[in-house]
């Protein structure tokens, strides 16, 4: 089975316009922008359109994972929870001549919009090219693979591959996160000591290989 790919929240709200827009919610990212090409024009695409690139977890019950819903004091009926306005595939208040109740699957439970999960805890790691003493600062998820890492810092170093991983002087696995690799996240500890965590990133050192490959 694939390994579901893990987003940051700062890869999230990169992506906030009408044209690329994502969205997390109960721990999955997702892209609307499909959603958005096909209702152009709706105005039932603003409240959507306001939380681009935000996690909206708030709009959904945890338990049934569909949208709130509540008893309206007036008609004694249920409705959904959309304090934003009423978005797509939300009904109306009352019955309505143009509302098209055969929907098929809400956006929110439609899994092709799904592209990944969301990070519980991020964490900032120092990689070290020891070769040429380059230093990138990088972001990356706490369930991320070493070699998922990897692939993040290809953007800055297309021959990633040929490099042998190390951290305190130990080859890392590739195939396992930095937590199981012995790299630890200290931060809670830190914010507890009041300590700046930013003076105390862990720095995985790259040792150049004999054999260069491409990224």
């Amino acid at each position: 089975m694939k390994r579901p790919r893990y987003f940051t929240p700062a890869e999230v709200a990169s992506h906030f316009t009408s044209g690329d827009l994502w969205v997390s919610f109960l721990g999955k990212v997702c892209d609307l922008t499909p959603l958005m090409k096909q209702h152009s024009g709706d105005v039932l695409l603003l409240p959507i359109m306001e939380c681009a690139g935000k996690d909206i977890s708030s709009w959904f019950d945890p338990k049934t994972r569909d949208i709130l819903r509540f008893v309206d004091p007036v008609t004694c009926c249920e409705r959904y929870y959309t304090p934003r306005g009423r978005f797509v595939h939300t009904p109306p208040s009352g019955p309505r001549s143009d509302w098209n109740t055969d929907l098929g699957q809400p956006w929110w439970k439609d899994r092709r919009y799904e592209v990944g999960l969301l990070s519980a805890k991020t964490r900032w790691i120092r990689v070290v090219n020891t070769l040429t003493s380059q230093e990138q600062l990088l972001e990356v998820c706490s369930e991320e693979t070493l070699e998922e890492i990897l692939q993040r810092y290809l953007h800055h170093n297309a021959h990633a591959n040929s490099y042998t991983w190390k951290y305190h002087g130990v080859v890392l696995d590739m195939q396992k996160t930095l937590s199981d690799n012995g790299v630890m996240d200290d931060d809670l500890e830190l914010e507890q000591l009041r300590m700046d965590r930013d003076l105390f990133v862990p720095a995985i050192l790259l040792y150049f290989n004999d054999d260069l490959t491409e990224g």
